[in-house]
């Protein structure tokens, strides 16, 4: 049962991304604001800091499959994202080795990880074309909110996920669990 769990809940939070401007107040999304949800980036960034350890990539591979989702069903370039996503996933997972996983290790990769994974995406869809939007109007309309409201994110479902994401973890290296 547990096996399907991590499909489960990324797949929960893609269609949740869809549906995540709709829950914002309409002033502040009828705004000059461009606010990305990165819920599934969010939730890999907590399976790679509480639930893979050094030797396992569970994390980066999930980060390939749902980007590729989150490709198909929101975006019209395939890839975008799937290449973003499991890059910078990587990256943490390299840096997680040198840090110890807490809330404040977490806030912090989530940042660089948002920021990163963000920028990629836009850089990506700028050099296709597809994006045209001025570098300080990108850091300011978009990169901004999208870092604070991910941030805010990360921090509703800290206590939720962290432990859960920590045991799941142990149990993995003791063979307890089949995930």
């Amino acid at each position: 049962m547990k096996r399907l769990l991590f499909p489960l809940i990324l797949f929960l939070l893609t269609i949740l991304e869809g549906v995540a401007l709709d829950l914002l107040p309409t002033d502040l999304v009828m705004g000059n604001l461009l606010i990305v949800p990165h819920w599934v980036f969010a939730f890999l960034i907590y399976m790679v800091i509480f639930y893979d350890k050094d030797s396992t990539y569970h994390s980066v591979v999930y980060a390939l499959i749902f980007g590729l989702l989150i490709d198909a069903v929101y975006t019209g370039i395939l890839g975008v994202y799937m290449f973003s996503y499991a890059l910078v996933i990587y990256i943490i997972h390299g840096l997680k080795k040198i840090l110890h996983g807490n809330f404040y290790v977490l806030i912090l990769l989530g940042i660089v990880g948002i920021f990163l994974a963000d920028l990629l995406i836009y850089a990506i869809y700028t050099s296709v074309g597809l994006v045209d939007m001025a570098l300080e109007n990108y850091f300011l309309l978009r990169m901004l909110p999208t870092i604070l409201s991910n941030l805010v994110f990360l921090i509703v479902i800290y206590p939720f996920t962290a432990k859960r994401l920590s045991r799941w973890g142990r149990e993995q290296l003791t063979g307890n669990s089949a995930l």
